[in-house]
This record gives structure tokens, sequence and C-alpha cells, in this order.
């Protein structure tokens, strides 16, 4: 288990020369752009990051990240544990330009003055990796079915639709 936490900003380019492996915790609370997204959290998520060159010579972090989220549910807004994992490749650029050069295979990371925001690179990965929808499973959700429905559907919509024509043929006055 993880117990060491991750530093806040890193120097890339030094670490990607040694080989570095880092490892630790991210606090959760610390994420105001996540909270944004979905709510405030609390507790730790566990990053495992590789600095390397690929056999391209590109400078890049392979990491692996999980944490668990309190997520709302859609139907009732009330949260639920959730577990989120992500494996990401990222390659360390220093403009959009050489951003847009990466191939799909990397996502780019901006390195300026030589440092970089370890902490938001992680928060990035994890609002990437969100899932689209959550809901409680039917029975432990505390809003039923019944209670979703907005009323009954009316027998107007099982008659036949009115043509658009019927009002020409007023105007006409053809039956």
């Amino acid at each position: 288990m993880l117990t060491t936490r991750l530093p806040g900003r890193v120097e890339p380019y030094k670490l990607v020369a040694r080989a570095e492996h880092l490892e630790g915790l991210v606090a959760l609370a610390e994420m105001a752009r996540l909270a944004e997204e979905v709510g405030a959290q609390s507790g730790d998520a566990q990053v495992w990051l590789d600095f390397a060159i690929d056999p391209q010579g590109r400078r890049e972090i392979r990491g692996h990240l999980q944490a668990e989220l309190q997520l709302p549910c859609r139907r009732c807004l009330e949260p639920m544990a959730q577990q989120v994992e992500s494996d990401f490749r990222l390659g360390m650029v220093t403009s959009d330009a050489l951003a847009a050069e990466l191939p799909s295979t990397h996502e780019p990371v901006l390195v300026e003055n030589e440092q970089l925001n370890l902490l938001a690179v992680v928060e990035d990965e994890l609002i990437l990796s969100l899932p689209q929808v959550v809901y409680h499973d039917e029975a432990e959700c505390p809003v039923s079915r019944d209670q979703l429905n907005s009323g009954e559907a009316t027998d107007a919509s099982a008659s036949a639709p009115a043509s658009p024509f019927d009002v020409l043929r007023q105007i006409k006055g053809k039956p």
C-alpha cells in the first residue's frame, strides 16, 4: 500500500534522464476542478508514474492511477462509491505545435520552464477517466422506477396524427 505523497511540482526532464519511477498518493480534497465536476471528495488517489524515453526518442510519462470517488447517482443525486482507474501515456511538449506532432498513443502534457505541475496532471487524468453516467442498482436507489415516469401516456398519441395539409384543405373549402 502506498503511503508517501507525490510532489506537487517536478523537473520532468531530469526524471526522464534518470528513468525514474514515482509512486505515491495525491489528496483528492486538493483537486478543485474535480470537485466542480462531481462534488467535494475525500481520501487519496494512488498514482504510479514512469518517466522514460520511447523508442522514437520522445520523452514520455507512463502512468496508472486509481481512486475511490463519491459520484452522484443520476437518479437520486445521492453520492455513491465508484472505483475509477486509468492507464495513460503522456508525451512531454513545450508548445502546441509540438503537441500536434505527437502520435495518437500519447496525450500531450505541457512542460513550462522545465517544471511540471504533477498534481494538475493527475487531476486531468482523473477527470478524463470519470464514468459518463453513474446509477445505483435499482433495488438500492431511493428513487423508484414509478417516480421516474412523468405521467400516463395519453390516448391522443395512439390516434393517427393530423395531416399538415388539413389546414390547406380547409382554406380551399374541400372536405
